[in-house]
């Protein structure tokens, strides 16, 4: 089955939790804290993976879990962090935001890419021990890795696209030019997902075709298979534009000409204005030469390269192959989507009631989202960022909630890497 499209639900792993530990060996008097921090959770991140041609994979499992990191241990043992998930995807597929539809990444290329980050470890009781606070027994949970829902959209790379009304010749076209192997029959609707193929036109020219389903006039309002595939051929440099000259089904090739680049305009303007080259096919069984004459005319009047060809008897096949490779020479490489999404802004204030806190051996332990993103942005070797952080946690009413939940002038408050002894 042939899938392009689906939405999945990422989790990246959470941070290991920091150790409460102590040393103790035997002649060592006061062997101190000993906890090590807890490891970094796993990321998720997506390859591009040859191989595969669908997304089918992701309509049966829909949430993607990355490892948790392993929680420290006593003897200062770090925590294993988190196995990253890596996932493979079809060369070509456009990462999505679900929400508002915008492209993070288009996995095109060969670099790995991290969608979401796994979380930081918590430290262990080790970097709380201070001369007046030798036995530290708190340590710092990891914490949650990032979590995204995203739409997965499958946009094959293909240089050269097959575009034109169901049964005029594409899959007979295509099977012609490549070794690929697309269902052909004498009705309409016979391609029912794209097919790709790599065309050879000599000695180390080559490039990839793709044949897409039939599109028909009015596709645009849900007719026919509607414009669901024209996605495939939305990166293409060059667009084969297969009409059916023999009369053998009534059908005008002008008006059929007209109406699939209709369709393209309405699909998308800019693929509508890619470089065309007109195949005019089934010319051995052309029943009234008139009719290819009038179209020939009016194509080239147009200004678009005209081929007669019979993709059955293979006449004129090799000339358009040639002229196809002459005209994407001339062409910028294939089209790669550049991502849209903006990362929402940090929240790097909020209220006091947003934050948890807990009282661990007199030590105020406060933790929250925003707190946390507020000391990443913060320079403590600077005086002005020192005070905007002591109006951000006035405003918050912090220092508020701290005295009416009994702190003392001198108790120490815990946020996160940093300390400070309370001063009213």
């Amino acid at each position: 089955m042939f899938v392009d499209k689906a939405s999945i639900t990422l989790i990246a792993g959470k941070g290991g939790n920091g150790s409460i530990s102590f040393h103790r060996e035997k002649y060592v008097a006061a062997g101190g804290p000993d906890g090590g921090d807890g490891g970094k959770g796993g990321d998720v991140i997506f390859v591009a993976d040859d191989n595969m041609s669908t997304l089918m994979d992701f309509r049966y499992k829909r949430k993607y879990v990355a490892a948790n990191g392993i929680d420290g241990q006593g003897r200062m043992k770090t925590g294993k962090d988190g196995e990253n998930l890596v996932i493979k995807v079809p060369r070509g597929t456009l990462v999505r935001d679900k929400e508002t539809g915008a492209i993070i990444q288009d996995i095109s290329g060969d670099e790995p890419y991290v969608i979401a980050r796994g979380g930081k470890g918590g430290w262990g009781n080790k970097h709380f021990a201070t001369p007046t606070r030798q036995v530290p027994r708190f340590a710092k949970p990891g914490l949650p890795g990032q979590r995204r829902e995203v739409t997965l959209e499958l946009k094959l790379l293909a240089d050269v696209g097959l575009a034109g009304f169901p049964n005029v010749g594409k899959s007979t076209l295509l099977s012609v030019v490549s070794k690929a192997h697309p269902k052909i029959a004498n009705y309409h609707f016979t391609t029912l997902y794209p097919n790709l193929g790599v065309v050879y036109a000599g000695e180390g020219v080559s490039f990839v075709m793709a044949d897409i389903p039939g599109i028909i006039e009015g596709a645009s309002e849900g007719a026919g298979l509607g414009h669901d595939f024209l996605r495939h051929i939305e990166r293409c440099r060059l667009i084969i534009h297969v009409v059916d000259v023999s009369g053998s089904e009534g059908r005008d090739p002008i008006e059929d000409f007209e109406a699939i680049n209709e369709e393209l305009v309405r699909y998308n303007e800019t693929l509508a204005s890619r470089p065309q080259i007109v195949a005019a096919n089934k010319c051995d069984i052309v029943e009234d030469p008139e009719l290819l004459e009038r179209f020939r005319s009016y194509v080239t009047e147009k200004g678009y390269e005209l081929f007669e060809i019979s993709a059955a008897t293979h006449q004129g096949i090799k000339e358009l192959v040639m002229a196809a490779a002459e005209k994407l020479s001339q062409l910028p490489p294939i089209q790669v989507f550049e991502p849209e999404y903006v990362e929402p802004e940090p929240k790097l204030s909020g209220t006091a009631e947003e934050l948890t806190i807990n009282v661990v051996d007199g030590v105020y332990m406060v933790e929250g989202e925003w707190l946390d993103r507020l000391l990443d942005s913060v320079n403590f070797g600077d005086s002005e960022s020192r005070m905007y952080f002591d109006r951000a946690l006035r405003n918050s009413g912090l220092f508020d909630r701290l005295e009416a939940m009994g702190i003392n002038e001198g108790d120490t408050v815990s946020l996160y890497e940093l300390e400070f002894e309370y001063k009213k």
